[in-house]
Order: C-alpha cells, then structure tokens, then sequence
C-alpha cells in the first residue's frame, strides 16, 4: 500500500533525490569557517576585561587581579562636576582624573579643610590620602599646586559604588534633594555649590539607583516564585497541546461561532447607531453638520450630532454587508480552509515529535545568538589603550588630539591649555586589523543574520518533510513511513544545505540593509533634512515589504523543496505559480489560520493570566497558604502570561507549517491526481466530501493482494 506504488511520475516526498544548490553549499562551509577564524582571531586580540572593568586615567583596569589594582574594584571621579560637559557625550569620558580606589569616600571633605586639620590630626590625611594619585604623600604641598597637578581631588562627597564607579549617594528627603543630609557643599575652590550641581553632573544615576533597588526587589520575587511560575507555564503547554488536538473537532465551530458573533454584534451596532440617529433628529442644534463645529479635542461633542451617528451607522452597514458577501460567495474556500486546519490536528496528532522540534530550533538559535555577542564584545575590546588630551577649557585646540601618557607632561600642551590632562579614551590602534575592525563587526552581523535564518529554514523544511510525508500517505496512519520527522531533518541536512542556505542569504541581505536603513535614521534624527528623512521612510518601508514576501516564498519554497527535492529557485518558482493559480484559497486560508490561532494566543494566555492573576493575589482558597509573599505581584504574573503566550506561539507554529505544508500538498494533489485507480486523491475525506471529488476503487487484484 505505498503511495508510489499507483502514480510512478509523483510519489509526494521524493525519496531518490540529489544534492541541490552545492554552490551555495560550499560557499556556506566556507563562511561558517571564516566566521570561525574571525572568532578565534577576535578571542586572540580581544580582551573582554576592558569592557567588564573600569579603566582609570593610566589605562589600567580596576580590581584586576596581579596588578596594583588587585583590591581597588571602583572608579573614582577626581572632579565629578566636570561629568556635567557637554564634551562628556562626545568621548564618553569625562575630562577630570579617574582612579582605582578600594571603597568610594563616605563624608564631606575638601583639600584646604583637610590641610587645616592635619597640622591637629594626622588621620584626616590618612583617610583623604587614599583618594590621591598612587605615591604622592605631601599634604603640605601648596593647594594650587595640588589641584594644578591634579595629585588629589579638591573635594569628596558621600558616594555609593554603582556599575563599579563612585556616584554621589543622593536620598530625596521631603521632596528635596540631600546627600549625607547636607542640600549644599564646599568645591574646594572656595565656593559654596547646590547637591543639584552634583545631581546634573551624574545626571540619570538617581533613577538607575531607583531601577537597582527595583531590579533588588524582582530579583527577590523571582527567587520566591519561580517554583509556581513553571507550574504556570507547563499548564500553559498542556492547554496548548490540547487545544491543538481539539481542533479538529472544534475548528468550524469556533470560526463560526466568532463570525456570527461579530455579524451580530455589528447589527446590534447598526440598531444602536440608528436609535441614536432617530432620537437627536429632532432636537434643537443636533442637525449641524461636522464641518460647521470644525476640529474639537473633546469628543463627546460630536455624540451630540445626529451626523455623526449616520456616518457610524453607514460605515458599520457596509461592515456587515462586506462580512455577509464574503460569506456567501467564499462559503466554500473558507470551508476548505477549515478542513484543512482539522486536517493539520490530525497529522499532528500523528506525528506529536514535531510540537517538540522548535525546542532543537531554540537551542541553535541560542548557540548563534552567544557566538555573536562574544565574538561583538571580543572585537569591540580588541586593540591598544589610545590616550587623548582632555581639557575643560573651551578654546583649547589641542582638545581630542592623541596624546603620549609618557612625554605628555613635557609637551608645550600643558603650558598653553593650563589644566589639560593626557587620560585614557578608548582601545583602538593603526593596525590592519585594527583599521578594519568595523568592517569585521559587520561581517559578523551578516553571518550571525545568515545563520539564524538558515536554523529557521532547517526547522521548516525539516517540518514540511514530516507533514508532507503524513498526507502522500495514502492510508492514514498505516502508510505514514517510520520516524518522519527524524527522516525529514536527515533528508534536509544532507541533500539540501545549500537550497536553505540559500534562501536564508537573500533574506538575510534584506534584513542587514534594514538594519543599516534604520542606524542611519537613528542619526539622522536631529538632522533637518526633510528630503533625507522622506526618502530613508521610503526605502525602510520597501525594504520591510520586500522581507515579508521574501520570508512568505521562502516558506513556500522550503515546502516545495521538503516534497520534490528540486533546487531553491525551481521549488520558489513552482510554489509561487502554484499559489498565484489557486490565489483566493490562499488568501482565505491565510486569514482563516491567522485568525484562529491569534484566537488560540489569546484563549491560552488569558486564561492561563487570569489563573496566575487569581493565585498570586491570594484569591484562590484552596492554596491560599501556599502562595509566596511578593514584593510585586505583576512580576511573576507578567512572566506567566508571556512565557504561556510565547510557549503557545512556538506550538502554533508548528500548527501554521503543518497547515501551510498540507494546502500545498492540497493544491498539488488536485492538479495531478484525478480520483482513478491509478492516480487516486490523497487528501481527506472531508476535503473530497466538501470538492465533490471521489476515489474510484483498485482493480480487483490489489484488493485481494491487501
């Protein structure tokens, strides 16, 4: 009883096949290689440290281990006033002395008022001494000299260690802003200055210290709740499960359920609308038109116009005129879809390995997700320390210029910019490689792009081939050969790398040049450059267009491939004429699909939400004692209902290329079979009930051969 025993030109899956596509294939090898090299070469060179520690003015890291660093973890602002320049968000640096120091300072202090109470007791510069430059221990040293050189800071102030750097400790106290209780302080200039001068200079800290006592606090609550959070989501995988298998016999009457709810739900629309309209058409005032009262920001004004209720009353007719057309004169496509998508919960409640497949999807995916981001950081930390001249006078020419940490104090600089410091700014260098480092960073996009679509093409061909091979069966389940899915992933892997690889680099090139569009606007942002903006909204808006057809032929054409085993561009072409013939299906049954199983997103993550809800605000008595104290109870109520959303959307997509596979399978069936005994229909009885189509019996002999 194997299909391919009554139609020798077509036997669904193509078991002989040849490779497709090798070009590309070796093209692919030869870049996953190269991605590999950049890898290593970036991990050579690369120096993850400068971007987990803070690097002081002499490039050296904090609190690394084996250097005079070792036990100083913190970055401390000699004149954190100065974070306040606007030069600031430039270099990213701020032009004022940066320190390791073992702990941030915890009091008020200034250097002439350190100066003044060391001749009374030597431990005020013990204590202000450890905030000075390494070795330097003259507290008689002249103040101007002091704060010229730049040896120690002119002031402390109470500071908490944040991200490993030292941020004044603000505390808001009746709505004023204080640190260590105090609303002003002395510079060390001699000036009396605002704690709001502190708050500009570490503008934005205050809200992350509020966002790290937050983070504290959700922390905790996912520390207490995590036990029940994966009793939620493995309740939403079960519900998730069900309601796949369930529809194959709820499918029609939840679609039409729906649909007649919202014909009558648009009709009680229209009676509202038209009881509104009769009621006002008498009343003074109420017989103005929209036009005569012109713009109004509060819309109840328009609810007193007759006109108004016209206008929804007309629009919510032709709703329900185009809802009940569609109805009748697609009545038939929309059955079909629908026995199409009972048709997907039987193949998959046959082949129930394939729910589980987007888990192997997930973990490719994470592994090229983390390759990515460690090589980034690699190459982002590859290269030298580059020092640059920082000065805090406006006019100083020299400002930006590449400095030498060794000879800088020698060099004219310091005598015509006063006060300039040669500080550490970033790691680069002029070498090849460190020229090109850019260059290597979108190369690593674009593979990382490639791959992530070629793991994607991987699970939907594999899939196809597995559901392809359910429905080319001509007796259900019996003729369905042994292990599909594993077959289909083998068949995938070893004759068609190439076809996916493929296709996945066309879509990849159209996603690198969206990202590329969308840097670009990102800064042209503040550019006024009308004719620009216009014409980067154009090319982003053709370039998204372009990438949702590329990833619907794709689909289409991965089927094509899983089934015939042709190359990439004769399997896109075939399914992109096959669909263009049967286009009204295809549209009714997009929409229909879409539609239930946004509906089935819903069901599964409401009702799972709306049971989270219930249990951790202790409404549920039962377990009432059972549920943790909670700091916020949204945290784990949130996680539940988007951790069951994203659970029921990764088992929908199964659904969507089961049903996507079948409708092709489908449409490929009524072109080359025509129900004789040598060509008989493969789909369902259902289908052929609802297209008048019937099987006509074996000759006698394979009857008796059964």
């Amino acid at each position: 009883g194997e299909p391919h025993k009554f139609d020798p030109t077509f036997t669904g899956p193509v078991h002989n096949r040849g490779c497709t596509d090798v070009l590309c294939c070796v093209i692919f090898v030869i870049v996953i290689l190269g991605y590999i090299v950049l890898g290593t070469v970036a991990w050579i060179h690369g120096d993850p440290r400068k971007v987990v520690y803070p690097t002081d003015s002499y490039g050296q890291f904090c609190g690394q281990q084996e250097t005079p660093n070792a036990n100083k973890a913190i970055l401390f602002y000699f004149n954190i006033l100065q974070c306040a320049n606007p030069t600031v968000l430039i270099n990213l640096q701020c032009p004022t002395t940066q320190l390791c120091v073992s702990k941030c300072p915890d009091r008020f202090a200034t250097y002439i008022d350190m100066q003044y109470n060391y001749r009374r007791n030597k431990s005020y510069w013990e204590y202000y001494k450890q905030f000075c430059k390494p070795g330097f221990n003259n507290p008689d040293k002249p103040v101007s000299q002091v704060l010229r050189d730049e040896d120690c800071p002119s002031m402390i102030v109470p500071s908490r260690p944040f991200l490993q750097r030292c941020f004044p400790d603000f505390i808001t106290r009746n709505g004023t802003l204080t640190v260590a209780n105090q609303t002003s302080f002395k510079d060390g200039h001699g000036k009396t200055r605002s704690v709001i001068d502190l708050r500009a200079a570490a503008n934005g800290i205050t809200s992350l210290l509020d966002a790290k006592e937050v983070g504290t606090k959700i922390f905790e609550d996912y520390a207490s709740s995590w036990f029940w959070i994966l009793i939620g989501l493995v309740i939403s995988m079960l519900v998730s499960l069900i309601f796949i298998l369930l529809l194959r016999f709820t499918a029609g009457v939840l679609f039409w359920m729906v649909i007649f709810g919202a014909i009558v739900a648009v009709g009680y629309g229209i009676w509202h609308c038209y009881w509104e309209y009769s009621s006002l058409k008498g009343k003074p005032d109420s017989d103005m038109t929209i036009s005569d009262i012109g713009f109004q920001t509060d819309f109840r004004v328009y609810l007193q116009l007759s006109q108004t209720w016209l206008i929804f009353m007309i629009s919510l007719a032709v709703i329900e005129a185009i809802i009940i057309l569609v109805l009748i004169f697609l009545r038939n496509r929309v059955r079909i879809a629908i026995a199409l998508l009972k048709e997907g919960s039987k193949a998959i409640g046959c082949i129930m390995s394939t729910l589980f497949y987007p888990i192997i999807t997930f973990l490719l995916l994470a592994l090229c997700i983390a390759y990515w981001a460690v090589t980034a950081v690699f190459l982002a930390s590859s290269g030298d320390a580059v020092y640059k001249v920082m000065s805090t006078l406006p006019d100083c020419k020299y400002t930006n210029l590449t400095c030498d940490l060794e000879t800088f104090s020698q060099s004219n600089v310091t005598k015509l910019c006063p006060g300039s410091q040669c500080t550490f700014a970033f790691y680069g260098g002029e070498s090849l490689y460190h020229r090109y480092i850019f260059v290597l960073q979108l190369c690593n996009l674009l593979v990382f792009l490639w791959l992530v679509n070629f793991t994607i093409a991987l699970g939907q061909c594999t899939l196809a081939g597995a559901f392809a091979s359910y429905y080319w069966a001509l007796r259900k389940p019996e003729d369905i050969p042994p292990c599909p899915l594993a077959s289909s992933f083998g068949r995938a892997l070893r004759y068609h790398t190439g076809s996916l690889a493929f296709g996945a680099l066309i879509l990849s090139i159209v996603q690198f040049i969206r990202i590329i569009l969308e840097y670009l606007d990102h800064k042209l942002k503040g550019a006024h450059n009308a004719c620009a903006r216009f014409l980067l909204c154009c090319l982003k808006c053709c370039f998204w267009c372009l990438e949702h057809f590329i990833k619907f032929m794709n689909r289409n054409a991965y089927i094509m491939i899983s089934i015939y085993g042709k190359n990439f561009c004769a399997s896109a072409r075939d399914a992109f004429f096959l669909l263009m013939r049967n286009v009204m299906r295809v549209a009714v049954l997009d929409k229909v699909t879409d539609f239930l199983l946004f509906l089935g997103k819903l069901l599964i993550s409401g009702s799972v939400g709306v049971l989270a809800f219930f249990f951790f605000t202790r409404q549920i008595p039962v377990i009432q004692e059972e549920v943790p104290s909670l700091n916020y109870y949204w945290v784990p109520l949130l996680t539940v209902i988007f951790g069951s959303y994203m659970i029921a959307h990764g088992f929908f997509n199964v659904y969507a290329m089961c049903v996507d596979t079948l409708f092709l399978c489908f449409l490929l069936d009524l072109e080359k079979n025509d129900g004789s005994a040598s060509r008989p229909y493969y789909m369902g009885g259902s289908l052929r009930a609802i297209l008048n189509k019937k099987n006509h019996k074996r000759p006698e002999k394979k009857k008796g051969r059964k």
